[in-house]
Order: structure tokens, then sequence, then C-alpha cells
């Protein structure tokens, strides 16, 4: 009972397997295209919001302490010079305060970066969270 198979003088027939290449072109282009179209397709939503006059809530105003460094690594607690010991001891009574001061840090562009660090750490360190950058605004040209 032979079937052919180990007959090499027969013609093979028609290959029966399906040649998916093509589909999956055709599917890499419409992705393309709909990964470059979707951005157009999402727009805001234009709203009027109403208008209504209401008093603010009266906020307390929060205290805040400056710590200055010039550029040779002084540094400046409200203007007045102090230091790294000194400091310390008044990031500890200040994190005693409720609510606790926002340090606002002004550094000049010329202080090395160690210096910066320093202070954050050890604001850290003693318990103050609130800590906020202060930089100028861009010159208008």
């Amino acid at each position: 009972m032979s079937f052919g198979a180990f007959n090499h003088h027969r013609n093979p027939g028609p290959m029966a397997d399906i040649n998916v290449t093509p589909m999956v072109d055709v599917m890499l282009v419409l992705l393309v295209i709909f990964i470059l179209s979707a951005p157009m397709f999402t727009s805001a939503v234009q709203l009027e919001l109403p208008k209504a006059q209401a008093q603010s809530a009266p906020a307390q105003p929060a205290a805040t302490v400056t710590l200055s460094i010039d550029g040779k690594g002084k540094i400046f607690w409200n203007n007045d010079p102090v230091e790294q010991s000194a400091l310390e001891a008044r990031l500890i009574d200040a994190a005693k305060l409720e609510p606790q001061p926002e340090l606002q840090l002004r550094a000049d562009k010329d202080t090395r970066y160690e210096v910066v660090a320093q202070v954050m750490a050890a604001a850290q360190a003693n318990g103050l969270s609130k800590l906020g950058f202060v930089t100028d605004p861009k010159e208008k040209k």
C-alpha cells in the first residue's frame, strides 16, 4: 500500500499555505498611519467657564525662612550670616514650629553644588520638609 510519498518523479501540487506577509505589511502601514494621525483627532474641549464672585478663604501666611548662599559658600539666614553649627541649631528650632516654615533657598550661580547639597541634607536631617528654590525670572528681550 504505497501512497507515493517516495515517488520523486511526481509533480508537487499547489501550495495550500496562507501567505501572511502582505497582510502584515498592510497592517504595519495602517498602524503607522494611525499613530501619525492620532494627535490630530485629540483636541481640547473649548469651554467658557462661568464667572463667580466669592471671597477667598483667609489663609494663614506660612512663615518663610530665606537661606542665601553666596558664590564663596557663605550661608545667610534671613540676610544674617550664620555658621554651619549655628545653622543646624536654627534648623532644629524651625522644625519645631507649627506650622513649619518654608525654606527658600537662594544660591548664587557660582555656588558649588556641594554647599547647596549640604544645606539641603541638613534641612532634611533636622526635620524640615518644605524647601523651595528661588530664581530670577528670565529677562525679556
